[in-house]
């Protein structure tokens, strides 16, 4: 019989197995694959092992990796949100109700008239110009001067409160140590009436009666001068029509235009 191959006197020796490191020792490496499995996975692929011991112990250890980030607790503030209240009931969601979106005019300050009453007009005039307002006198028969920023203001319109838009503001004021009438446009110097002469007095009577002459009779000027029309008909009927400033019977209410010749259609 022949003696079998690796018995063979001049068969070579088989090589001796590699050398392993620290860091590929397998109590190192399962270690690592369950504590930190991207460090034990690592370690995995440079040992000794089996390329079908790697494949497995990668797919175990990255499971366990994968489940341990899953089983990890929620935050702390999310738990308390989560957990229920024993004592409190759940109450219903209200139903939001839409909030009407606000026009433009509503967003907008609409600047109102402030009370200007009692105070200086140089304190109400940044107000009252910038509005093209006007300023008057209180009393109808006083002028205003060229400066009268002292006087006061005895009344407004529009009234304090009200937008300034709605109206011009008109201010009415009075200078400085003269009251307020009762109301605007009123006459503060009154004219003084003149003195009524007394009666002249009755001259007595004589014991001789005075003599009376006669009355002359009315000329024909008089007679003239006593013509009067009541209207152009009048005028018309007597056959004085178109009639002249200086005939008899014209009148100022027989001449319209002013022109001298009354009743000329």
């Amino acid at each position: 019989m022949y003696p079998p191959p690796h018995s063979h006197p001049y068969a070579p020796a088989p090589p001796p197995p590699p050398l392993r490191r620290w860091w590929q020792h397998p109590a190192l490496i399962i270690t690592l694959l369950v504590i930190f499995p991207p460090a034990g996975i690592a370690l995995a692929w440079t040992s000794l092992w089996k390329k079908s011991q790697k494949i497995v112990a990668t797919v175990l250890s990255g499971l366990w990796f994968l489940l341990s980030l899953l089983l990890q607790d929620p935050p702390e503030e999310d738990t308390k949100a989560d957990r229920p209240t024993a004592t409190a009931s759940p109450s219903p969601t209200p139903t939001p109700t839409p909030t009407p979106t606000p026009t433009p005019s509503e967003t907008e300050e609409v600047p109102v008239m402030p009370s200007l009453v009692g105070g200086a007009y140089a304190s109400a005039e940044p107000i009252v110009t910038a509005n093209l307002g006007r300023a008057y006198a209180a009393y109808k028969d006083v002028d205003l001067p060229a400066e009268y920023g002292t006087w006061l203001v005895c009344f407004q319109r529009p009234d304090a409160g009200a937008p300034v838009t709605s109206a011009v503001p008109v201010v009415y004021l009075t200078e400085p140590g003269v009251p307020c009438p009762a109301s605007p446009n009123t006459v503060l110097h009154k004219p003084t009436p003149k003195p009524t002469p007394p009666p002249a007095p009755k001259p007595r009577p004589t014991t001789q009666p005075p003599t009376v002459a006669p009355e002359p009779e009315p000329t024909q000027e008089a007679v003239e001068e006593d013509v009067y029309y009541r209207n152009c008909t009048a005028v018309r009927a007597a056959g004085a029509a178109p009639i002249r400033r200086g005939d008899p019977g014209y009148a100022r209410h027989l001449d319209r235009d002013g022109d001298g010749v009354g009743c000329e259609n």
